[in-house]
């Protein structure tokens, strides 16, 4: 079975930046709707992108929503980004699982193919 990890740098403050966003949540529903394992991680500055789409105004709410429960955040780079309490407010669990960060190796171990937005 395929099993893909997405992980999203992206702040989703700009065009761009909103567009490698979605464009890996789109990913991830595609994925998720064929019954296939999927992990979305919310790292770096993408802990930003992660606040923002937790939010009900968001425009890319809904997608977001669709894909929540793949979805883990960078407790190191959350609380870097000053995100921490924003995640916590939403429920979004935060990851620190080498010092601090996710670990990324645990996923490549575990035969996730793994794709950087």
């Amino acid at each position: 079975m395929t099993q893909i990890a997405f992980i999203i740098l992206a702040a989703g403050d700009t065009h761009e930046s909103l567009g490698r966003v979605v464009n890996a949540l789109m990913g991830a529903l595609e994925s998720v709707e064929l019954g296939e394992t999927v992990q979305i991680v919310f790292d770096g500055a993408g802990t930003q992108a992660a606040a923002a789409l937790a939010k009900a105004d968001h425009k890319y709410h809904e997608l977001f929503e669709r894909v929540r429960a793949a979805v883990t955040v960078c407790s190191y780079c959350a609380e870097a980004y000053e995100m921490t309490e924003k995640i916590k407010a939403a429920n979004l669990p935060l990851v620190d699982e080498f010092k601090g960060h996710p670990s990324f190796r645990k996923l490549v171990e575990r035969g996730f193919q793994i794709l950087t937005f």
